[in-house]
This record gives structure tokens, C-alpha cells and sequence, in this order.
């Protein structure tokens, strides 16, 4: 996440990169650790912010549980803050320690945090000290179903299934992410207890009382980058779709790298993008099934840490992040 948000913020037209913070490869150039930035970000890592009132903007891109220690002098410096970790996410310090296993050591600024889907919190975005950038999973699987439950349809459960490339699980290897489990499996994990769950559901309660049990179950597959997810709902059997694909006409009319699509989203069309891919089908008269695409480090990560970026200093909310997915 911290080489792809370098990636992006490298050729962003309004960005000035003062500082490179990473304790383990401090007085390392930045292209010893990442050979593609070579030519491009001529710096060297550093251990700290030495002189975090000087900017405008940082973005935190720590493990969950280290944010938060790190969160709180930025924002006295003045700073506004991106935090691309999970310590900010949920906004209530007993669910953090429920579904995160620890305790939240900065409950006053947890609560004042904004949730950073761009999409649903534009306005208050912009206006926000603190962004909580949303989970890759949580990313996918919102921007597939928001207009849905904006129409008011769902009438039952909401079953999530999403497929993630490696790159998902971080810089660190390990045996999970070994190419040998990976290469030729795909694999179930954190069945009913991902930590990314409680982010799904807090939104789609908020937006519409119908919903009933939400499931998620991630799935790692021998891909990098990417996530597919697949939604199926259940709605009241004389739901209007055409109404309901009204709403997600609109969704995508609105929002800039919300695309919808005929037929199923592809992968290679978001893949080192912004943009995430959505689509609705019909089932049956009281089932539908809603599909996004989206790269996980990008739009699921890095790039909406930018977009939101974007909004809160008034910029175009595409500044930045004009490419295209690769394609294949």
C-alpha cells in the first residue's frame, strides 16, 4: 500500500512529497527498496516527520494498532491526516477492540473521524481533519450495493463472497502468501470473523433498516492484485428492478470512477486503476446478484486515499488518477 500510494502521489500534478517515513529502511534511497520508482522519487526514507507542521497533508500507511499512535501529534501539529489502516475505521472503541483484539488508545479522535468511502461521504470529507480510509474488501462489496440499498429493495439477508490477490495480505510474507499455498488453491479464510465485516454492515444498516444478517467470506487466489466480489440479496419479490437499476444509473452518473457495466465486471479492466467495475442481475423474482471490480491497492486502497485527498483540498477528485485500468 505505501509503494502504490508513492506510485500515485509521484506523478500527481498538485503534490509536493516532502517526507518518506519507514524505520526499517531509513537512509535507504526509496528506489533501493523499490527499484520501479527509480529515476522518478529521488529521496531517501527517513525514521520520523521532523517537521510535521509543515504539511498539509500525511498519510499514515501503518499496521492496525500502530496508527494510532501515530495519529494523534499529526493532528495536533495541525496536520490533516489519511489514515489507511483499520484504527479509525469503525468509530466506537469497544467494536475496535472486538473485532481488532486490542484496545483504542485514542478514543476522542475515533469518534471525530470520517469514514472515507468518497462515494458516501463526500461532504463531510472535504471538511474532515482525519479520513478513515475504508478496507479493500469493504470498498468492492459497498460500491456493489449501495444503490441497492438506496432503492429500498433488500428485503432479507446480503451474502458477500470476494476473491483477493496476494498483495492484499501486506509487504510481509508469510505462509498464507507462500506461492506454493497460493499458486494453485483457492482458499476460504476468516469465515465469519474478518475484521472488514463490521465496516459492511455499519453502512448498510445506516442506509436502509431492511437489511437482515450480512455474510462475508474472503477468499485469497493466485492472482497480485485485484478483487472480485460477488453479491447476492435478497429482495421483496414485487421489487420494481428496473427502479432499482435506476438508482444504480444514477450511482455511476454521479461518481466518477463507479462504472457500470454489461455482463459480469473483469478484473483486467481495473487493474492498476481507480475505477471500480459494478453490475446487476436479476436471478429470480426475489433474488438479485450485484458484482464489482476493483484493484485492491488502488481504488481498494492507495487511490482512494488520494481521491479523498482530492476532496478535501477542493481539487478535481480525479486529479491524479487519470489511468486507465491495464487491460489484460
Amino acid at each position: 500500500m505505501g509503494f502504490e500510494l508513492l506510485r500515485i502521489l509521484s506523478r500527481h500534478p498538485k503534490v509536493e512529497l516532502c517526507e518518506v517515513t519507514s524505520r526499517s529502511s531509513a537512509g535507504k534511497k526509496i528506489a533501493q527498496v523499490y527499484p520501479a520508482l527509480g529515476r522518478i522519487i529521488d529521496k531517501e526514507y527517513v525514521p520520523e516527520i521532523a517537521h510535521p507542521e509543515e504539511s498539509d497533508v500525511v498519510f499514515v500507511a501503518a499496521p492496525h494498532g500502530s496508527s494510532m499512535e501515530i495519529v494523534p501529534s499529526l493532528l495536533s501539529a495541525g496536520c490533516r491526516v489519511i489514515d489507511l489502516s483499520g484504527d479509525y475505521r469503525l468509530g466506537n472503541a469497544m467494536e475496535y477492540e472486538r473485532w481488532y483484539g486490542k484496545r483504542h488508545t485514542d478514543p476522542a479522535n475515533l469518534s471525530k473521524a470520517v469514514y472515507g468511502l468518497t462515494e458516501l461521504n463526500r461532504n463531510e470529507i472535504k471538511h474532515a481533519q482525519l479520513v478513515a480510509n475504508p478496507g479493500c474488501y469493504p470498498t468492492g462489496a459497498l460500491l456493489a450495493l449501495i444503490p441497492l440499498a438506496w432503492s429500498n429493495a433488500i428485503s432479507g439477508d446480503v451474502i458477500i463472497d470476494s476473491k483477493s490477490g496476494t498483495s492484499g495480505a501486506g509487504a510481509t510474507p508469510g505462509e498464507f502468501t507462500h506461492h506454493p499455498a497460493v499458486a494453485a488453491n483457492v482458499m476460504p479464510y476468516k469465515v465469519g470473523t474478518h475484521r472488514h465485516l463490521p465496516e459492511i454492515e455499519n453502512v448498510l444498516r445506516q442506509i436502509s433498516s431492511k437489511v437482515g444478517e450480512v455474510s462475508f467470506t474472503p477468499h485469497l487466489v493466485p492472482i497480485v492484485r485485484g478483487i472480485q466480489t460477488s453479491c447476492y440479496v435478497r429482495i421483496s419479490p414485487d421489487a420494481d428492478f428496473e427502479g432499482i437499476m435506476k438508482h444504480y444509473h444514477v450511482f455511476a452518473e454521479n461518481n466518477k470512477f463507479v462504472r457500470l457495466v454489461d455482463g459480469v465486471p473483469r478484473l483486467p479492466s481495473v487493474i492498476g486503476s481507480n475505477y471500480c467495475d459494478v453490475a446487476l442481475m436479476r436471478v429470480s423474482r426475489s433474488l438479485v446478484s450485484a458484482f464489482s471490480a476493483i484493484d485492491n491497492l488502488c481504488k481498494g486502497g492507495s487511490g482512494q486515499a488520494v481521491q479523498n485527498m482530492n476532496v478535501m483540498f477542493g481539487l478535481d477528485e480525479s486529479t491524479g488518477l487519470e489511468s486507465p485500468g491495464l487491460g489484460v
